[in-house]
């Protein structure tokens, strides 16, 4: 059974770090492509960054490219977003996904992945 779990979320004021986690199980890394999205009440669900499956190349949306690094511990199944100079603007609640099927076209596109974490809650204060 694929199983994928986010935590990590919390309050921090603008300008602070954060590091979130996912901890997967029934899959690997090198089968499953990875990443990480979020979502704001009200708004489409946005992706923020992804993994390959094939090399393990990664992938930033334009609004987290410099401050976010996604990374994964092949021997741990776990999945990180260290999240920098972070703004009120990336308060959301954060999801891991995964999926064997995406490919590079479609790693930004949420309807890609059948497989997702239950969601931790980032908020950044002002």
């Amino acid at each position: 059974e694929v199983q994928l779990q986010a935590s990590g979320g919390g309050l921090v004021q603008a300008g602070g770090s954060l590091r979130l986690s996912c901890a997967v199980s029934g899959f690997t890394f090198e089968d499953f492509a990875i990443g990480w999205f979020r979502q704001v009440p009200g708004k489409d669900r946005e992706g923020v960054s992804y993994i390959k499956s094939s090399d393990g190349s990664t992938m930033y949306a334009d609004s987290v490219k410099g401050r976010f690094t996604i990374s994964r511990d092949n021997a741990k199944n776990t999945l990180y977003l260290q999240m920098n100079s972070l703004k009120p603007e990336d308060t959301a609640v954060y999801y891991c996904a995964g999926d064997p099927t995406v490919i590079t076209s479609t790693m930004r596109l949420s309807s890609a992945y059948r497989y997702w974490g239950q969601g931790t809650l980032v908020t950044v204060s002002s």
